[in-house]
């Protein structure tokens, strides 16, 4: 049966999802899938300026969606909220369904 969800938690899950709709903000989550890394490392992974990532990783570090550590001069930056992987699945598998000529595109490296 559907939940009922008032105004608010309908904005908070607009918010998420406006979190969410941002490609270079998909880009890091899905490069930190696979373990923690710095800004530096980020950003020549991802070939983005610094400024352009830590405007996107504040985003993501407020949502709680990221977390970080520093030690010594470096700050890591590690996925805090897990879920938003099986958000991004149910999105892609329905995508996938849907454009099943086009399936490569979401192929999981």
């Amino acid at each position: 049966m559907p939940r009922e969800l008032t105004v608010e938690a309908m904005e908070l899950i607009a918010e998420r999802f406006r979190i969410l709709s941002e490609p270079t903000r998909l880009r890091i989550l899905h490069t930190l899938r696979n373990g923690e890394l710095t800004v530096t490392e980020l950003t020549r992974e991802l070939k983005i300026s610094q400024p352009n990532a830590s405007k996107h990783l504040r985003t993501l570090l407020e949502s709680g969606m990221l977390k970080r550590r520093q030690r010594g001069n470096s700050v890591f930056y590690a996925i805090a909220d897990e879920s938003i992987f099986a958000l991004c699945e149910a999105v892609c598998d329905s995508l996938e369904e849907k454009y099943k000529k086009r399936a490569s595109v979401f192929a999981f490296a």
